[in-house]
């Protein structure tokens, strides 16, 4: 077996002030005889689970495939389950719902540690909703066990999930346009599953490179409506076009307070690269941005000064404000946004 990948511990789910097992990337995940699966992130958990499934069949087809739940567990069947068979298949046991698990599956999960069995990987999903089971989990990343730990940390940033798109892309190999990825990111910015399936449709159907053209094809009218398309039409001064992106999103259904909070986070972008003639590489260093952020902060900067960027960032903070409820009106408040942020002008003026 390969030597697992050690990496920094993620944010996301339970964690113990200090881990000496490897910690690997759920994108690569392999086998051990304890595998902890962290983190809140379900899609990228259930990618790894799945990932460490394949990589057992792929070295035995005969592998035993058997789940558990920690939550409503009958005492003996861990140690029933991995225990050899006659013909000593491997043996691969999922336990799922470990952060509620019972007293009956700590104890003997933490029994298990001293003497895993032959033969038998054990896949823990604990999801760091609650501390429960704490003690079994600084038992393996003491190291007790042989364990391996693969985090997955929550994407709730715009650039968590570019990061993860591109990664999707990366990984089959597929080359994408970045104005196209982030089309596909901004399309599908409030759900991951959704956003990694649309990744995976467009790997497996399309034949060449991916551009911004192929995305609208198969989900323009969700790119249309997106909040990024909102935001990105007002920064251009293009009025008429935000307005109408608008509507389209609030007809399809978008809450005012994401459209508020993608408008809002592109300005703060703009803002903390406005003035800096550093390379684009070195002050993404700087700032902790990517390369492709600054770039396009820089662009959106167009037409842009000191007193309008002021003039917008007061804004967003007001609608921020009223659509989380200092107002009656938050389609209002959005609309009076873009108004400021398309003409540079406080509203009214």
């Amino acid at each position: 077996m390969p030597p697992a990948d050690r990496r920094p511990a993620s944010r996301g789910g339970a964690r113990a002030a200090a881990s000496v097992i490897p910690q690997i990337s759920w994108r690569s995940p392999q086998p051990a005889p304890i595998v902890l699966v962290s983190g809140p992130e379900e899609v990228c958990a259930e990618r790894a689970i799945a990932g460490i499934r394949d990589y057992l069949r792929a070295e035995d087809d005969s592998l035993e495939v058997s789940d558990l739940r920690a939550d409503d567990y009958a005492a003996g069947s861990l140690l029933g389950l991995t225990s050899p068979s006659l013909f000593g298949e491997p043996r691969l046991v999922r336990v799922s719902g470990v952060e509620k698990c019972s007293d009956a599956f700590l104890s003997e999960a933490i029994a298990y540690l001293d003497a895993p069995q032959d033969g038998a990987t054990v896949v823990l999903r604990h999801t760091g909703a609650s501390v429960r089971g704490k003690k079994l989990l600084d038992a393996i990343r003491a190291g007790t066990g042989g364990g391996v730990e693969i985090a997955c940390a929550a994407v709730k940033r715009d650039s968590d999930r570019f990061d993860f798109a591109a990664g999707e892309f990366q990984a089959a190999h597929k080359r994408i346009a970045p104005i196209a990825l982030r089309a596909l990111v901004g399309a599908f910015s409030d759900d991951l599953t959704e956003l990694a399936a649309a990744c995976q449709q467009l790997i497996a159907d399309v034949p060449g490179d991916i551009t911004e053209q192929i995305v609208e094809r198969y989900y323009g009218g969700r790119v249309e409506t997106s909040a990024f398309t909102v935001a990105d039409t007002a920064i251009a001064g293009r009025y008429g076009d935000a307005l109408v992106a608008l509507r389209h999103a609030l007809a399809s259904g978008a809450d005012p307070v994401p459209l508020v909070a993608a408008i809002a986070s592109k300005l703060r972008t703009m803002a903390r690269v406005a003035g800096s003639r550093e390379p684009a590489r070195a002050l993404a260093t700087r700032l902790g941005m990517k390369d492709w952020q600054v770039d396009r902060a820089r662009r959106d900067l167009t037409g842009w000064n000191e007193t309008s960027l002021g003039i917008a960032i007061q804004a967003a903070a007001r609608a921020d404000a009223e659509v989380k409820g200092a107002s009656r009106d938050p389609v209002f408040a959005v609309e009076r946004l873009v108004t400021v942020i398309a003409t540079r002008e406080p509203f009214g003026a």
